[in-house]
């Protein structure tokens, strides 16, 4: 989205001074609005020595001034395409619906609070493989589920064993990720350098 810079009622040099702070930071593409012919005069001469174009419109007594260095719409997929993480070399390998031992309902919180922890880091893991009572986190924990649909939109592989679904009879249940086979899981397992057991 086009950064938009309120100059009005700032006399010169102001107005090219903020308008110059944004040049400086890397911003190739802002609209700065003035109210006054000195301060567009201005802001001309800033955009030819910092090869910038600039389309200028006026409504009344004010005018907005707008900078541009390139192309927006190829700048505006780049910024999208950086905005997206690049996933870790690295997976997860579920085999039970809870983390630890002691307490189920305990475990099954930690299970949530794990997902939503991975899911809000910079460091995503590839895949997140569910296997025997793994299978019900992606079926029946309804937090967790959530946070795995937040994974899965970032690019994370999420890989659920059909056969454990079969065996615990929730083939119909499965929220999210791809039924998977053990061949698949284990060819995962060989790609990445590091697997976490949960």
């Amino acid at each position: 989205m086009k950064k938009f810079i309120d100059a009005k009622g700032k006399n010169c040099p102001i107005p090219v001074i903020m308008a110059k702070k944004e040049i400086e930071s890397g911003v190739n593409f802002f609209e700065i609005e003035v109210d006054n012919k000195i301060a567009v005069e201005n802001l001309k001469k800033l955009a030819k020595n910092q090869g910038f174009e600039i389309k200028i419109t006026q409504d009344k007594d004010n005018f907005k001034v707008d900078f541009s260095n390139g192309c927006e719409e190829c700048e505006d997929i780049l910024n999208k395409l950086e905005g997206k993480k690049e996933l870790g070399n690295w997976t997860v390998f579920v085999n039970k619906e809870i983390i630890g031992s002691g307490d189920d309902e305990l475990g099954k919180s930690l299970m949530k609070m794990f997902l939503y922890t991975i899911s809000e880091g910079e460091d995503l893991p590839s895949s997140i493989l569910f296997m025997n009572g793994g299978v019900k986190v992606p079926t029946l924990n309804e937090q967790a589920i959530e946070h795995l649909k937040v994974l899965e939109s970032k690019g994370v592989e999420l890989l659920v064993c059909g056969a454990c679904l079969n065996f615990y009879g929730l083939e119909e249940q499965l929220s999210v990720g791809k039924v998977s086979n053990m061949y698949d899981i284990t060819n995962v397992m060989k790609e990445v350098s590091k697997v976490i057991t949960i």
